[in-house]
Parts: C-alpha cells; structure tokens; sequence
C-alpha cells in the first residue's frame, strides 16, 4: 500500500515514486499535483495503477499522471505512457474505450449581451439538432461503404460531402484524420455500433456547451485564438461512442491470451494487454484504434455542422458564421519526435484521458497559431469553469502533453447517493446556466461535486509548465444526453 512517505517531491508540482519502489517497475512513476490537492490521490487506486503502467515492456523516462488523475481501466485516467518503437509495447487500456474522445471550440463574434434573448431556444435548437443518450443513434443511418469511408477519411471525408469547411481541418489534431487507418483491421460489430452514431453526442461526462469567455490571462495569446471578453462560444465534448468501445473490447479479448501464449510478457493485471508494438497484432489495433479516432474526428464534424445550422435558425440574419478555434483529442496512440537522450527521436505516446500541448513552432500546431503554441482545451464539470491554455517549451517534460478535464472526485454510484439531479438542476438555474437533459439520473452522476475543482486543476497544470493559461470559460447553457 502506497503512502506519502513513499513519494519523492520533485517540485511544489511534481512527485515521484522511484522505479526501486516495487521490483517490477521498469521507470519511476510520477504525477502531477499539488500540496493543496495531493490527499485526493490517496482515494482511489489511480496511484497503484499509475505504478503498475510503469511496468509495461519499453516504457521511457518515466509513467505519467496528470493532476486530473483517477481511477480507470488498468491505467489511471490522465496517463501518459511513451514507449519504445523497437522494443515497446502497444496497449489498448492505455488508450481507452472511447477512443479519440476529445474537444472541440467554436467561436462566434457576439457578447453575452446579445446573445442573452436567444439563448433558451438556441439551447432547445441544439438538442433537437444533435441526438444524445446512452445508445441513442442520429437521424441518418450510414451505408458499410459510408462508414468505411468515415473509417479512413475522418472528418477530411465530411468536409468533402459538405459538412464544414478546410478551416475546420486546419484547425484540428492531425487535420482531423490518422492517415495510417485501415478499415478491414476493424470488426463488423464495431462498425454497426457506428451505423447511426456520426453526428451524435453520448452519455457520462460528454457534453454540448454555450459558454462565455469569463476571463483572459494572456492577452497576446487570446488575440491570436481569436478569443475576447464576454465572448460567446461553443464547446462540444465526445468521441468514438459505441464504435471505439467495441475496437478496444475486440482487442482486448485478443491480446490476453496473445500476451503469454505467444509473446511472454507478463504484467500485473489483464486489463493491461498488450502485445510488441512492432508485431502484426499491435499494427493491427494501431490501425483500428486510427480507424476509430477518424470516427471521432467524423462524429464531431457532423455535431459542429448540427450546431451551426441550430445557430443559423435561432439566430436569423446576420448571425456570422461560428468559426473553430480548435479540436483536440483525448484518448490516443500515436508516433511522435521527442528528445529522448539528448536526441530527437522516433516513440510511442499513449495518452488516456491526457491532451497533446505542442509548444510555439512546432511543426504540427497550425501556422496562425504557431509563434503562440497550441491551443489546449480543457473542459471543466457541468456548471463550473472550462480551461483554454497553450503548449509551452517546459512541456517536454510530459511528452508535450497536459490533463483533459477536472478529474473525478468521487464515483458515479457515490454522486448518485450525494445528490439528486433535480438539485443540481436547481443550483445551476440559481447560476443562471440553462439546462438540458434527458435524464435526472445522469445529471446527479455528472454534478459538480463529483469533480475535482478545475480551477485548483488548471492552476497545477500551469505552474508546473505543462501548459500556460489563456482564458478561462463559463457554460450559459448545457446539453447533455443522460
């Protein structure tokens, strides 16, 4: 059992559990918190998980942990993983079900003010544009040879078909598609569990959000996201839904036997399969898991569209166009250059429940943002603030990556028991946010309570150099499913 007195305090921001602190661990373990906040890690088992992801085969430097960490499935949710392209290992929990779950930021050019006379039924408009819920599908049902194309062409694909713009894609991870997708590496299940969910927005902590720009911290940085006070925007939370979830379940079943039968490798708990990186099964999911996140990328392009024809109805005449500041994924594996031994070098980064922050000039953050750094969203718990913050240089201490939301404080099940979701409701409309839902239920799970306090979360991230603070948002509206 892990205590405080095991820990290593690195920086007022930084710990570390040595690598000698249990004989199967392959690099230190080391996570980001505060003195304020460091009690929280001892609630759950997200520690002795982060301890066990310090023992996959090929691991570099160190396992990581962003302050938002929590108890999930085999790694803690905010890990950062990176592994070797030879001699490493490719794991399907420490990337996640939900695959390419991540954020998009729109943009708009009116105040609260303004907006304030629309705003219930801009709100009504966008439930009824986009579909949400546990399973709930969208009003088109796509063809094998649909979705096969969304598989491999991502939100590039809908761009195409007219479902947005090439700023859209610019303004995306990746361009908003993994070229390296393969759609026969994908099951039929899975794709039928993807039939009729582009376009569609999910259940737990996913979320549709008007906001406004409640504060600015870095006025040069703002000005280049195009951000300003009083601003109104939309922030849009989901991913890969039941098609990403069924291409982890697949590979999951698979790589447990594989893992001793066949490779000999040996980890703490079978919700770590793995398998070599470089075998024919890790390429296999690589390209799955690629094909998924396309799916994401698709299914957040078609909600933005959803979004701005909700926006154009609403907002009759000279509504201007609602613009994307950003998209950003979540839960991911990909291949990256980073510094490793004082030179650049090929790896594996997995992130779960972690967000990319590339640093000014990389050459992945689009060009208008390039001499500022690359706009990182981190979303907050229904009701409480949203972050957006930039990739900054002393962020090659985590890979270049930062955390992905708040962080759970307390258990679906325990919220439940806390408060019901009539109360929050309750308390939201005394904040003077709009609410809409389809289930009590599933707004108690997602109370505030149930959450780490973002502020004290982005504060972390900040000072310790993952990521610098640009302007901090707050919901008017939210839309969730269940």
């Amino acid at each position: 059992m892990i205590s405080r007195k095991d820990l290593n305090k690195i920086t007022d921001f930084l710990w570390e559990i040595p690598q000698g602190f249990r004989s199967d661990m392959k690099a230190p373990a080391r996570f980001y918190t505060s003195e304020k906040m460091i009690d929280g890690v001892f609630r759950d088992e997200s520690l002795n998980q982060l301890i066990n992801g310090a023992t996959l085969p090929g691991i570099i430097n160190y396992a990581l942990a962003m302050p938002d960490m929590h108890e999930g499935y085999s790694v803690p949710i905010g890990f950062v993983g990176a592994v070797s392209l030879e001699d490493g290992v490719i794991s399907p929990g420490a990337c996640g079900f939900d695959i390419n779950c991540g954020m998009r930021l729109l943009k708009s050019q009116w105040l609260v003010k303004d907006i304030k006379p629309y705003l219930e039924n801009l709100a009504q408009e966008i439930q009824n544009e986009v579909p949400s819920g546990l399973g709930q599908g969208g009003k088109v049902r796509l063809s094998n040879t649909e979705i096969e194309h969304i598989l491999e062409g991502g939100a590039n694909y809908l761009v195409k078909k007219g479902f947005g713009s090439a700023d859209d894609l610019k303004n995306c991870e990746a361009g908003g598609r993994l070229g390296w997708a393969k759609v026969n590496t994908v099951s039929q299940l899975a794709k039928s569990r993807g039939r009729d969910q582009v376009g569609t927005l999910g259940s737990g902590n996913h979320f549709l959000e008007v906001q406004k720009v409640a504060e600015i911290f870095d006025e040069n940085t703002a000005q280049a996201f195009g951000l300003f006070l009083d601003q109104v925007i939309i922030m849009i939370h989901c991913g890969s839904r039941g098609l990403g979830h069924q291409v982890c379940t697949d590979y999951l079943k698979e790589f447990i036997p594989l893992m001793e039968r066949k490779y000999r490798i040996q980890v703490p708990d079978q919700e770590f399969a793995c398998v070599p990186f470089s075998s024919p099964e890790g390429q296999r999911y690589f390209a799955a898991m690629a094909a998924a996140a396309n799916f994401a990328w698709a299914n957040r392009q078609m909600i933005t569209h959803s979004v701005r024809q909700a926006w154009i109805k609403v907002i009759k005449g000279n509504s201007g166009e609602l613009t994307q500041l950003y998209d950003v994924a979540h839960n991911i594996i990909k291949i990256e250059n980073h510094l490793i031994n004082g030179r650049q070098t090929q790896i594996v980064v997995h992130r779960k429940g972690a967000t990319r922050a590339f640093p000014p000039g990389h050459p992945e953050v689009p060009e208008q943002y390039r001499s500022v750094g690359q706009p990182v969203l981190i979303p907050g718990s229904m009701g409480t603030a949203s972050y957006v913050l930039a990739g900054t240089l002393t962020g090659e201490q985590s890979f270049f990556s930062t955390c992905h939301g708040a962080g759970r404080a307390m258990s679906r099940h325990q919220a439940l028991r806390t408060i019901t979701g009539q109360e929050v409701v309750r308390q939201l409309n005394e904040k003077g946010i709009l609410i809409k839902c389809q289930s009590f239920r599933g707004i108690a799970e997602e109370a505030p309570l149930a959450y780490k306090n973002i502020d004290e979360v982005a504060e972390v991230v900040h000072q310790a150099g993952l990521s610098k603070k640009v302007a901090r948002l707050v919901p008017l509206a939210v839309i969730k499913g269940e």
